[in-house]
C-alpha cells in the first residue's frame, strides 16, 4: 500500500499496524537478555549454562539466515513474520513455563532458545524487505527513522524495565511478558494487507534462489564494499567494546561510569533517529558511510585513558553517528534493491555483520593480554575509523542519489548498479543496522 509522498505515516493504517507491532516485539526483545540471564543464573547457579544458552541461540541464527532470506523473497514476508512471532512466543512461553513450574534443565532451555534463534534466522531478512511494501519510496527515510527511534526508546527502556520486572515479580514473569510481546506483535502484524504481495510462486529451489541471491549481492558494488566494511567495523570494535569496554573503563574512573557510557550512547542513539525523520540530503549513503567513523571515539577515549566527561562524550557522538548510518543503510537498499531479491541481499548483507562479531569477541582477550587493553583499545579505534571511510573512495558509495530528493522521476542507478523497480513493486516478486550485531530473539 503506496501512499502520496506528503501523506502522514502514521495516516496510512498498514504502517501505523506494523510500527505497533515492531514496538512490542522490541520492547520484548530488549527486556529478554537480562530476564534470561538472571533466570538461568538463578535457577543453576551456572555462568557455564547461560553462556550454552546464549550460544545455542546465534548458532541457528547464522546458519539459516541465508535460508530466512530466500523464504522471504519466495513467500509473503506478512506470512512469514507472523509465523516467526508465534513460533517465538511459543517458545519464550515454553522456557517461562519450566521455570515457572520450578523444572528448570539446561537441555529444554537451550532446546527451546536455539528454535527461538532460528526463527529469527527467517523474521530478520523479511523484516527488512516488507517495509517498501508499506511506504513510498520518498518515505522511506522517515519510516526507517521511526523505526529506528522505537528500537533505540526499547533499549533504554527494556533491560530497566526488565530489570523491575526480575526483582518485583521474578526472572520467569518477566520472560512470559516477553513470550506475550511476541503474540501481540503477531495480532498486529496479522493485519497488514500488503495486496503487492502476491506473486506466483516461484518455480526454483530455496537452494537456487540463495545463489540467485549471492549473484545479486556482489553485482552491486555499493552493497558489498558497505557491507564488508561493516563486517571490519564488527571485528575489530565490538568485541573490544564489549570485553574491553566495562574493564578499562573501571580502572579509570570507577563502575558506575560504564553505566553512564552506556546511557549516553543509547541517548545519542535515540535523539540521532529522531533527527533523522526530517534531515534530507541529496547522498545520504555518503553521510552514513562517514558518520560511521564516529563510532571510534569512545574506543580512542579508552585507549588514551582519558577521564569520564570526555568517555561519556565520545559515547554520545559514536550513538549520534551509529544511528545516522543505521536509518541511511537500510534506506539506501530498500531505494536501490530490487524488491523481489531485497531480503536475499539483506541476508548476506547481515551474515557478513554477525559473524565478525563472535570472532572480534574471541580475539579481543588474547591481544589484549599480549599488547595491553589500552594499546588494543586505541588500534580498535584506529581500524575501525579507517575500514569506516575507505568505501568512500568508491564512486558507487559516494554517488548513490537518494530518492526522496528525486521526487519526480526515478533516481538513476548508480554506476555498476541494478535499475530501482518503481514503487509499486510490479517487477519484483515481492532490513540491517550497520555496525551490526545479533540482537536477541525475533526483532
Amino acid at each position: 500500500m503506496h501512499s502520496s509522498p506528503r501523506s502522514s505515516l502514521f495516516g496510512q493504517a498498514e504502517f501505523r499496524a506494523f510500527f505497533a507491532g515492531r514496538l512490542v516485539s522490541l520492547l520484548g526483545s530488549s527486556m529478554a537478555p537480562v530476564a534470561l540471564a538472571f533466570a538461568v543464573l538463578d535457577a543453576s547457579d551456572s555462568a557455564h549454562d547461560l553462556g550454552v544458552v546464549l550460544a545455542v541461540h546465534m548458532l541457528p541464527l547464522l546458519a539459516l539466515l541465508l535460508v530466512g532470506g530466500a523464504v522471504a523473497d519466495r513467500f509473503p514476508r506478512r506470512s512469514v513474520l507472523v509465523a516467526a512471532h508465534l513460533g517465538s512466543a511459543l517458545t519464550q512461553g515454553g522456557v517461562a513455563a519450566i521455570l515457572l513450574t520450578g523444572h528448570y534443565s539446561l537441555v529444554l532451555v537451550a532446546a527451546l532458545e536455539f528454535l527461538n534463534g532460528a526463527l529469527a534466522a527467517f523474521a530478520t531478512p523479511a523484516l527488512r524487505g516488507i517495509v517498501p511494501r508499506l511506504v513510498d519510496k520518498a518515505l522511506l527515510q522517515q519510516a526507517n527513522s521511526l523505526l529506528g527511534s522505537a528500537r533505540n526508546a526499547t533499549k533504554i527502556l527494556g533491560p530497566s524495565l526488565s530489570g523491575v520486572l526480575v526483582v518485583a515479580v521474578g526472572s520467569g514473569p518477566a520472560i512470559a511478558f516477553d513470550a506475550f510481546t511476541y503474540l501481540l506483535a503477531a495480532g498486529f502484524l496479522a493485519r497488514l494487507t500488503l495486496a503487492t504481495d502476491t506473486d506466483a510462486p516461484r518455480r526454483t529451489t530455496v537452494l537456487t534462489d540463495m545463489r540467485d541471491g549471492w549473484t545479486e549481492f556482489r553485482s552491486i558494488p555499493w552493497v558489498w564494499v558497505g557491507t564488508v566494511s561493516f563486517c571490519l567495523m564488527n571485528l575489530v570494535q565490538t568485541g573490544t567494546w564489549q570485553i574491553l569496554g566495562p574493564q578499562l573503563t573501571r580502572q579509570i574512573s570507577g563502575e558506575a561510569t560504564w553505566g553512564f557510557v552506556l546511557s549516553a550512547r543509547g541517548i545519542g542513539l535515540l535523539v540521532s533517529s529522531l533527527l533523522m525523520y526530517r534531515l534530507v540530503v541529496e547522498r545520504l549513503l555518503r553521510l552514513g558511510q562517514l558518520t560511521s567513523a564516529l563510532a571510534a571515539l569512545p574506543l580512542l577515549a579508552l585507549g588514551a585513558q582519558l577521564h569520564a566527561p570526555w568517555l561519556i562524550a565520545g559515547a554520545f557522538v559514536a550513538g549520534l553517528g551509529s544511528s545516522v548510518t543505521a536509518v541511511a543503510w537500510d534506506t539506501s537498499l530498500q531505494e536501490h534493491v530490487p524488491e523481489g531479491v531485497l531480503s536475499r541481499v539483506a541476508s548476506y548483507d547481515d551474515l557478513l555483520s554477525y559473524v565478525a562479531v563472535p570472532i572480534g569477541q574471541l580475539s579481543v582477550g588474547p591481544l589484549a593480554r599480549t599488547f595491553g587493553g589500552f594499546r588494543v583499545a586505541v588500534a580498535a579505534g584506529v581500524l575501525s575509523a579507517a575500514v569506516a571511510v575507505i568505501p568512500l573512495a568508491s564512486t558507487a558509495v559516494r554517488r548513490l542519489p537518494h530518492v526522496r530528493t528525486h521526487r519526480t522521476e526515478p533516481a538513476p542507478p548508480a554506476p555498476g548498479a541494478l535499475a530501482v523497480l518503481p514503487a509499486d513493486g510490479a517487477a519484483g516478486s515481492g532490513p540491517c543496522g550497520t555496525g551490526r550485531g545479533a540482537e536477541q530473539g525475533v526483532e
